[in-house]
């Protein structure tokens, strides 16, 4: 069947366009994802480009933001807060370029320098500053005219009250544009709080931080933890007496005027870089979007502006975005979809968690079908049923989950299904699900389930445990359905012919899979602890427990006083550990392991071959390690860290001494780590620090 005429469908999407418009810059409540929203003015942008005649005056595709809510005051901004065009792929963003060097032939896109900035998704502001001192803020609006939120910015901590003295002079007034955010542990924070309170829970740190500052109550907005980043001066063309006329705010180039803000006291967001070339842009941008995540805020993207402002005039700019810079917008990690089923899965412990069985949906780089809903509170307090429009998250590896229902969405069904209701019996044993009182999750008591059995072993082999390539769970069900493991242990008694015998396992398959088990057994005493799925032992106290007690027997044989004794660990830890090593059948697979030949030892531990009390050389300090170190694992490097009593996180802050690199790196690591000034070690120096806590220039 024929689709809508083109005039009839470009109606209807402006129709469309503006409905979620409002819905979204002024009540702050969205009905579709930002990914669906985009598709629907990408697809009125075709029409229009296709069919010239169809072009309106007044269209969306031409519009910046909203049109001011009448909640607040409205205010004329001096210079014009502008939209940007968008980028969704490599070759889009390439060709933005292009039409640079279209407009101005005598560019070298080699050797242009562009400023890369982390979209930060939050609420766009214009601060105004008289004299020195901050008298007004006002949001993006239409553009044109916004609505005047001084009052609650000024409750904002990272907002200047005060030009530093440093960048003085200044002139009279000043134009500082930027983005109201908040940062990711803030909103987590918020949102367990509301949780405690049983008041709404927040979709996304976006429309917190908009809600925020839509509060005619400046408290409520000071009580909320909002945070500041400034990324420009003026409206990138300072008009005279809001930008220029004094020394250093009239700067040639973006990374001048970035420089500028923070003599200002501005806030600048630390990740802004400035590239040389195209290319570099995009291996930014790639860089940027593979490390979002460990960023302390949010972003959905990568700004690239030309550098040099005096391109910025000549390259001018059309009804509603400049053509000097371009937003590259990540792969949407929010979508919608329909909830087909809610089911329980029962892991190794017997805690039944409620999962989400989905229509699938292309979310955070891959297709979702399955997303999980935490506990029994979380699914009625999220108030998701069976049939249900709902917003799926992914962030980078984190598991998939239900954000909540999207009742005002298009799709949503008109008379939704009745609560869903936790069931009372395991789906794997058929025994009772148990909710012990006082605690939020539900447990299958049955030691014996399948699948408790089955995901004891997924969790022994899984990465962060013994890492066992290509020992996943749909392997571990085959292994457990054919009578070939039972527990961990039983691994290690696998034999090839056997192996080949199985459904999709080959002579190769087979190889590949028992060599990995053989590498497996080399793995350090801290792995092994991991894998073994103590409760309350993770990687940081299995390294803590390694490193003190040096052996498996040494561990096996203390007390609860000395394993409480070990720093980090406590009486809750050392009584967990102290009954699983006493429980006969973890015993027996004890047993089993080292009669199979695994390390049970932890390197540069005492006892292990290195010195019985190694010199306390890193006592306090935080030293990360990144790439792979000659002679080194990861985790022996991190050990013999520990062992000298220094930290070694995984990330990259103000209070890291130092961070060992070795090769093929990770890139944000270094790159944080070079922003902040903390000093590099190479592999070479990384024994030198061991031993005598200095840095090699030092």
């Amino acid at each position: 069947m024929a689709g809508p005429a083109p005039s009839e469908r470009a109606e209807e999407l402006r129709a469309l366009i503006s409905h979620h418009d409002e819905r979204y810059h002024l009540l702050d409540s969205p009905e579709i994802t930002d990914a669906e929203y985009d598709a629907l003015k990408r697809e009125l942008v075709t029409i229009e480009t296709e069919h010239p005649e169809l072009a309106t005056v007044d269209s969306p595709t031409l519009a910046v933001g909203a049109a001011p809510s009448g909640l607040f005051t409205e205010v004329r901004h001096e210079v014009p807060m502008m939209s940007l065009d968008n980028a969704q792929t490599e070759a889009e963003l390439r060709s933005w370029a292009d039409r640079l060097v279209r407009l101005a032939p005598e560019l070298e896109l080699a050797t242009l320098r562009f400023s890369c900035e982390p979209k930060v998704d939050g609420v766009a502001m214009s601060l105004t500053y008289a004299g020195g001192r901050f008298v007004q803020a006002a949001t993006r609006g239409n553009g044109v005219v916004g609505e005047d939120v001084t009052d609650n910015v000024a409750t904002v901590p990272s907002v200047p009250e005060t030009v530093a003295a440093e960048a003085a002079p200044f002139p009279e007034r000043l134009l500082i544009r930027g983005e109201i955010y908040m940062p990711t542990a803030a909103f987590a924070g918020l949102n367990e709080r509301q949780l405690a309170a049983g008041a709404k829970v927040f979709a996304n740190p976006r429309n917190s931080a908009a809600g925020s500052l839509r509060q005619k109550d400046p408290k409520v907005t000071a009580a909320r933890p909002l945070a500041f980043w400034a990324y420009q001066l003026g409206g990138g063309e300072p008009e005279p007496g809001v930008g220029e006329g004094a020394d250093g705010w009239a700067p040639a180039t973006q990374t001048d005027a970035l420089a500028q803000l923070r003599r200002g006291g501005f806030p600048v967001s630390p990740d802004a870089t400035t590239v040389v070339g195209i290319d570099a842009v995009v291996t930014r941008c790639r860089e940027l979007e593979e490390h979002r995540h460990d960023l302390p805020y949010e972003i959905d993207g990568v700004v690239v502006k030309v550098d040099d402002l005096d391109l910025h005039r000549r390259l001018g700019q059309t009804s509603r975005a400049p053509r000097w810079a371009i937003a590259f917008k990540f792969a949407p990690e929010e979508r919608a979809t329909r909830l087909l089923d809610i089911e329980v899965s029962i892991g190794r412990t017997g805690r039944a968690t409620p999962f989400a069985r989905l229509a699938p949906v292309f979310v955070g780089g891959s297709t979702v079908q399955l997303a999980t809903l935490h506990n029994e509170d979380q699914v009625a307090l999220k108030n998701v049923r069976p049939n249900d429009m709902v917003l799926v998250r992914k962030a980078g590896d984190v598991i998939p989950e239900v954000v909540g229902p999207m009742l005002d969405h298009p799709d949503a069904p008109k008379r939704r299904r009745g609560p869903w209701k936790f069931p009372t019996v395991c789906p794997s044993c058929g025994g009772p699900l148990v909710r012990l009182p006082g605690e939020s999750d539900t447990y299958c008591t049955n030691i014996d389930c399948p699948a408790q059995r089955i995901q004891r072993i997924v969790h022994f082999a899984a990465r962060a445990g013994m890492d066992i390539e290509g020992m996943g769970e749909q392997r571990v069900v085959q292994l457990v359905r054919a009578g070939l493991i039972d527990d961990p242990s039983d691994l290690y008694r696998l034999e090839a012919p056997v192996l080949v015998a199985l459904e999709g396992m080959g002579e190769l398959s087979a190889a590949n899979l028992l060599g990995a088990i053989e590498a497996s057994k080399r793995q350090p005493l801290s792995r092994l602890l991991v894998a073994l799925g103590i409760r309350h032992v993770g990687p940081t106290v299995a390294r803590a427990l390694a490193t003190g007690f040096s052996t498996l027997d040494d561990l096996r044989s203390a007390s609860q006083e000395a394993l409480a004794a070990v720093e980090g660990v406590g009486a809750v830890i050392a009584d967990s550990v102290v009954g699983f090593l006493a429980n006969p059948a973890n015993q027996l697979v004890l047993d089993r392991l080292v009669a199979a030949g695994l390390n049970t030892e932890q390197p540069w531990a005492a006892g292990a071959g290195a010195p019985a009390a190694p010199d306390q050389t890193l006592s306090g300090r935080s030293v990360v390690v990144t790439g792979t170190l000659d002679g080194y694992t990861r985790e022996e490097a991190e050990a013999a860290i520990v062992a000298r009593g220094g930290k070694a996180p995984g990330s990259v802050s103000k209070s890291t001494f130092a961070i060992v690199v070795g090769a093929s790196p990770g890139t944000a690591k270094l790159t944080r780590a070079e922003r902040l000034g903390v000093p590099i070690v190479d592999g070479d120096g990384f024994d030198r620090l061991l031993a005598t806590g200095e840095l090699p220039d030092a």
